[in-house]
């Protein structure tokens, strides 16, 4: 019977590890970030567009303003059992040119830099009022005549 409890236990021990084991926060990055030696080398005011994508790679962003800038973004989740995933950790390095397309800045921002953005749902008013789809779908069957499809 001893050695049926040892290997009960030990199955029951096993089971909680794994258990336990589940349950681990899991990390998961996104993105592409450039190394800091890779940025090093860039230097402003003498590096161009061209130069930086040979260097660092295509850049996950671009600015909106005829392509003022390159945003490379990587962000680190956690994971954790049934929790709705968080961000971490957030790492952005925006390079900036000038009208020549040479570099004129660099700068890393990091999550504690960032801002809570409140989004503006923005919804069209329409001048029709309160007339249903249907309505307005089937208003104007009876309207049309043959003399206004003729030109008469």
């Amino acid at each position: 019977m001893n050695g049926f409890a040892g290997k009960l236990k030990a199955a029951i021990a096993m089971l909680m590890i794994v258990g336990l084991s589940a349950c681990a926060a899991q990390y998961r990055t996104h993105g592409y970030l450039p190394s800091e030696a890779d940025l090093q080398q860039i230097v402003p005011g003498v590096d161009t567009k061209a130069s930086v994508e040979d260097l660092i790679g295509v850049p996950n962003a671009a600015g909106v303003l005829n392509g003022s800038g390159y945003y490379y973004i990587e962000t680190e989740v956690r994971h954790f059992a049934y929790q709705k995933p968080k961000v971490v950790e957030r790492t952005i390095v925006a390079i900036t040119f000038d009208e020549a397309d040479v570099v004129s800045n660099i700068t890393t921002y990091g999550l504690e830099d960032g801002r809570v953005v409140a989004i503006n749902r923005r919804v069209t008013q329409t001048t029709d009022g309160d007339i249903s789809f249907i309505r307005k779908l089937f208003g104007n069957i009876g309207g049309i005549s043959a003399s206004n499809l003729l030109g008469g």
